[in-house]
Formats: structure tokens, sequence, C-alpha cells
């Protein structure tokens, strides 16, 4: 295959470089001694507010663009609500939880993780799948996507893996070298390019597509006693997905395919809903797991943590205006309310502050002001105020600064009682991956158990295609490692890649 000189620009790049490997460094020039791990309570503690190269890393990376997200740009949204069918109290004490029928309003925001806000949405890409409750206890953000697991599992990498799927910085065009050798560089990444290539990496529309919390949560009842949940939406509508062929024909003819089809389903009346599940892990059943249960690179196993169905959540409206209601949509894990906690989960962990800082860059200090932001639900009383475009009263003149005897609002009883303590012992770190780690036995699984022969083809067969831009010094390396998930599936790989004859379902 002929590669013109845009594909070739790393390649130029390494070949005129110098010859020493010159040293990462910070952004104030101090060299970096491990740089694909954040500092750690032990390798599967929290990370640490004084880790300042991932916080920078982070700042950095959120100030890239403007004013467009970084990623998830180009997406659409309805609003409805969320009806609770099975009481799940007994887990959690989150009042949105509380009783049967009880309804709660939503926004969600589906997206396409890679491309800008005017790209095509039937690339072959994850899909983001945020869901926003605006509950009588402030806001709760989930957000998820539709692919179970995520491609890396230490928030460090996560700028380099939006710049991968994003432009070459010199010629500005998609680099396959740049995609595939950053993941046959990360062998956590397999088993979510082991679904993102499949049948399913190409949703028929949002409407038919599932989505996944990725992250573990953690559910406290009122005798906060806690448990660790993943949240899944199933689509209602039937899963339903595009082949390659179908996709490309889209996108030569109507790029805004899902957003329509969305849009349209809402105004017809045909509203589109899921039905929430929860699986459950108990602090035992989670460190009796053969992989760490906060792993987002990796599922939890229906035999150990059994669906469980909570409600379901319907859009039964269009936005009014989408800049007013989608664009300025931000969501943030950050967003819990009492009865809901954050899990150890690296990703996780990262995200809690890296949404909030993008979204006070995109949008402003005051974000959360913007109408379909705001908990409209209860009103804020904080001790903050000012800040550019503050829209509200400013919270008048209660008093800015606590403790105070002067009327200003205190500590809630309730938050107090339902917040649990996590104990947390390890040696402060950058934790690498084990080289033992196990990043493939369930790729594996998902190639043996899942897939039927056709699926293994066409699985194969999206791969081939894709990897077919990339060198050939790559194609090798990632060939290498997918037969570490299988023989045969680094032998079809190898085989499609060599040859015009491969046999496709």
């Amino acid at each position: 295959m002929m590669r013109d000189t845009a594909a070739n620009q790393l390649h130029d790049f390494k070949n005129n470089a110098l010859k020493k490997t010159e040293s990462i460094t910070t952004s104030s020039g101090n060299p970096v001694g491990i740089q694909d791990a954040s500092m750690t309570v032990g390798p599967r503690g929290p990370i640490l507010l004084q880790d300042t190269h991932f916080l920078n890393k982070l700042q950095t990376f959120h100030t890239e663009r403007i004013p467009e997200r970084v990623a998830y740009a180009k997406g659409c949204g309805g609003f409805g609500y969320f009806e609770v069918t099975h009481d799940i109290s007994k887990y959690c004490a989150a009042s949105l939880f509380s009783e049967v029928k009880r309804r709660t309003p939503i926004a969600v925001r589906f997206s396409t993780f890679s491309g800008e806000s005017g790209s095509n949405e039937t690339v072959r890409d994850s899909k983001g799948f945020a869901v926003k409750f605006y509950t009588e206890d402030g806001i709760f953000d989930i957000v998820g996507q539709n692919c179970p697991v995520f491609s890396i599992r230490d928030p460090l990498l996560f700028p380099s893996l939006v710049h991968v799927v994003k432009r070459n910085p010199q010629t500005h065009l998609r680099d396959a070298d740049m995609y595939w050798d950053f993941m046959s560089q990360c062998p956590e990444t397999i088993h979510y390019m082991c679904m993102i290539f499949g049948d399913r990496g190409i949703p028929d529309g949002y409407r038919h597509m599932n989505g996944y919390s990725v992250h573990a949560y953690k559910l406290v009842n009122d005798k906060t006693e806690g448990v660790f949940a993943k949240f899944h939406f199933r689509t209602d509508q039937g899963v339903q997905n595009l082949d390659d062929e179908r996709a490309l024909c889209l996108a030569c003819r109507d790029p805004d395919y899902c957003t329509r089809d969305l849009f349209n389903s809402i105004r017809n009346g045909n509203y589109p809903s899921w039905t929430l599940y929860v699986q459950l892990l108990t602090q035992q059943q989670a460190k009796n797991l053969n992989f760490d249960a906060f792993d987002p690179t990796k599922i939890w196993p229906y035999t150990e943590a059994p669906l469980i169905p909570v409600g379901k959540i319907i859009l039964d409206r269009n936005p009014a205006n989408y800049f007013a209601e989608i664009e300025q949509m931000a969501f943030s894990p950050a967003n819990m309310v009492p009865g809901i906690e954050a899990s150890p989960d690296k990703i996780l962990q990262g995200r809690l502050f890296a949404y909030g800082d993008s979204q006070r860059y995109r949008l402003g200090t005051n974000y959360l002001q913007i109408p379909v932001n705001c908990p409209f639900r209860v009103p804020v009383k904080n001790f903050q105020r000012d800040g550019q475009m503050t829209v509200t009263d400013n919270q008048g003149g209660a008093p800015n600064y606590y403790p105070n005897t002067y009327s200003g609002p205190e500590p809630c009883l309730r938050a107090r009682t339902l917040s649990t303590c996590c104990p947390i012992s390890g040696d402060i770190y950058r934790h690498s991956a084990s080289a033992a780690e196990d990043n493939f036995s369930q790729a594996t699984d998902f190639w043996v158990l899942v897939l039927d022969d056709c699926a293994r083809k066409r699985l194969v067969q999206s791969l081939a295609t894709n990897l077919s831009k990339a060198s050939q010094v790559v194609q090798e390396r990632v060939a290498r490692l997918f037969t570490m998930v299988h023989a045969d599936f680094g032998r079809l790989l190898t085989e499609a890649l060599n040859t015009e004859n491969f046999e496709y379902c």
C-alpha cells in the first residue's frame, strides 16, 4: 500500500530527530521519572492531591481547545424523566431511588468521542451516554458511554488517548500510526478495542445502543452500609448496529444521522426509553475477584454481580435551543447526591477533578448557574460568590464565610450520616501497572464465548481495514498483541492484512 508524506510524518520526525533520546519534563522543565502512572496510596488506592504533575497535565490538557469540548464534542440530547420501578432502598438511601413510581427530571446527552463538533456520527467510535438527574438533593451525573469497559486504567494517560484519536499536530490529519502505536503499547486497551471494532462499534442511532457507567460507585443505605455498584442503561428499542458499508454511505449522505434520528423520534411521539439496572458487589466480593474490581478496563461477571432492575429513563422533549440546552450542558462525575459516593477507580478519581475544571474553562466560573446545569429543585446555598457571568442574586446579603453567627447555611445532618469511612493504607508512589496484570483473559472470553464465527470475521475485517492505514512495523506489533488474546485472532488478522482474499461474512 502506497503511503503519502502526511501518513509518514511520524517516521520523518523520528528519522530527523536527535539521536539521543531526550527526557520528558513538566511544563516548568522538571524531569519526569514516571510518565504512565499517577501517585496513589498503594497500587489500588486513590490519587493524591499532591500529585502536581498529574494535576498540571490535566489542567493544561483541558485548555487546549476553545470553546469546543476536548472530547465528545459532537453531540445531541433530550429531556424527560426517570421513574423508579423496583425498590433498591435497602442498598441506597439516595432520594431519587426512595420509592417506586417516584419520578425525577433528567437530561441526556449522546456524543461521539473523537470527532469535532461538525464531524460524522456514524464513525466507528465509543459513544458518550451521559445522564443528568435533577434531584431534590441537587444534581447527580452519570457520565458513561456505550461500551462497558474503558480503554485505559490510569488517568495520566488520558490526554494521550485523546491526542491519538484527534489529528496529527503537523499534518492536521487523522493518523493511523499515532492511534495504533499508542494502543499497541498499552495492552489494557485490548478489551476495549475488541468491543469497539466489533458489531456494536457503530450503533444504528443513539436510541439503539446501551449505556454504561463504566466506573464503580459506592451506594450507601440509611444504616450507612455500603455496596459497590455499576449502572447499566439497556435500550428498550433493542440493540441495532450499522455495518461498515451502511455507515460509510450515511457518512456521505447524512453525517448527522444519529442526531436526526433522535430528534425525529421524540418529535413524532416515539419516545425512546432505557431500563436502568445495577450490578452490586460487597466489599468482600470485590476483594475476592481475581482482578481489581475498580479497574475500568474490566467487566464484572454477571455470575458474581447479576443485573438488578431499578427503573426507566424516558426522553419526551427535544431541546428548545441546541446551544442553550445541549452545547452548554455540562456534566461532572463529582456531582453526587447523599447515598452515592465515589469508588477507588483511578479513572473516576481523575474525572472527579477533570470535568469541573474543563467546564469552568469552557463555559465560565459560574457554569452551574446556566439553566440547563443548575440544580433547580433545590436552592444553592454556599459561601462562593462573584466570578464572571454571575446571573443570580449572588445569594443576596447572606454571609460568605463559615462558621458564622448570622444565619448562614449549616451542614446537612442527613448528608453527614450517609457519609462512610473508607480505610486506606499503602505506599505513596507512582504505581505503574504490574507486568503480571491480566489484560487479556476477558478479551479472550469475548472472542471465544461471546462471538460466533461470522462475528469474529467481521471484527477482524474491521480491525484490518483500520489497521491497514498504519505502517507495517505497527501492524506487526498490533497483530502480536491480538495473538495474545487468541492464536486464531492474531493469525486471522495477519492474513487479513496480507491478502485481499480474506473471506468475510
